[in-house]
């Protein structure tokens, strides 16, 4: 097996807020090499690192908006989101924990900072994702996964720490979220002075997010915290290392391949489709929810 090389380690952009509850960095899509296409079934990723909210008796979020033809992957490391949609789908997720909602053909929904944690105010520190889905299910019904960090699947490092499996494989643990095209997801969890290798195909669009600290990539390319690292599409192989104690996310995919047409909260095939999903919101056909 050859070697993974690193392509590019991406700096944060800087922060713009979503609503009045998330102040992102986006890495994808963003306009050195991280486009949809390119980083395929990844079509989204906005970072919100570590900020301070103060306290609020009325929670900060985003209102009431439309999605079709994509999922989307909410991964809390501080802080509590609540989430609620139009197809029944909600809840809370704490820290630790992952929402994965699968708009498919249509819902609306709402996510904002979690009541009884907005009174109190606090460190604020979250990852949404957005993944692509195959054109044969993208006007499938919307279908909801509340992921508890209880329930995600360790890999034990030893000393080294731990890999904590959202979904996909590592080293033949599998995660609990069920996607519907390949696709790795899991967090790293060295102690400083840990290393972790790593095996996905060469085609599947690879990279890594640090979430904490900082790690050293095939013992050449160093990330701090809150860079963003581009895999070549060649090699299988990577090995990171941290110089002190890092969280990782680390995510690989198989590209979908198929066109890519988006306009705001719609990710379809064509311009078309496209226009139908505007149509099919303003004439109620994504459902009701209440703002």
């Amino acid at each position: 097996m050859s070697t993974k090389k690193v392509e590019i380690v991406v700096q944060p952009k800087p922060a713009h807020y979503v609503g009045d509850g998330f102040r992102v960095h986006n890495f994808i899509p963003s306009a050195y090499r991280l486009d949809m296409e390119r980083m395929d079934p990844f079509i989204m990723l906005d970072y919100n690192s570590k900020f301070h909210f103060n306290a609020s008796e009325t929670p900060k979020g985003v209102g009431v908006h439309p999605h079709r033809g994509f999922e989307t992957v909410t991964i809390a490391y501080q802080g509590k989101v609540e989430h609620h949609d139009s197809a029944g789908g909600g809840g809370i997720i704490g820290e630790g924990d992952v929402q994965w909602m699968t708009a498919a053909g249509g819902v609306l929904h709402k996510e904002y900072h979690e009541s009884e944690w907005s009174k109190k105010g606090g460190i604020f520190q979250m990852v949404q994702l957005w993944v692509n889905l195959p054109a044969k299910v993208k006007m499938s019904a919307p279908k909801y996964q509340a992921i508890a960090n209880a329930d995600m699947t360790q890999h034990h490092l030893g000393a080294n720490g731990f890999i904590e499996i959202i979904a996909g494989d590592y080293k033949g643990d599998k995660g609990p979220a069920f996607t519907f095209s390949p696709i790795n997801m899991m967090n790293a969890k060295l102690k400083k002075g840990g290393k972790a290798d790593f095996q996905f195909p060469a085609h599947y669009n690879t990279a890594a997010l640090v979430i904490e600290g900082s790690i050293i990539v095939n013992g050449e390319e160093t990330a701090p915290t809150d860079h963003f690292v581009l895999f070549e599409n060649e090699g299988e192989n990577f090995i990171i290392e941290a110089p002190e104690d890092a969280v990782v996310l680390i995510i690989s995919g198989e590209p979908i391949n198929e066109p890519i047409y988006s306009h705001g909260p719609f990710v379809m095939n064509s311009r078309e489709e496209i226009m139908q999903a505007f149509t099919d919101f303003n004439t109620g056909k994504f459902g009701y929810l209440e703002d």
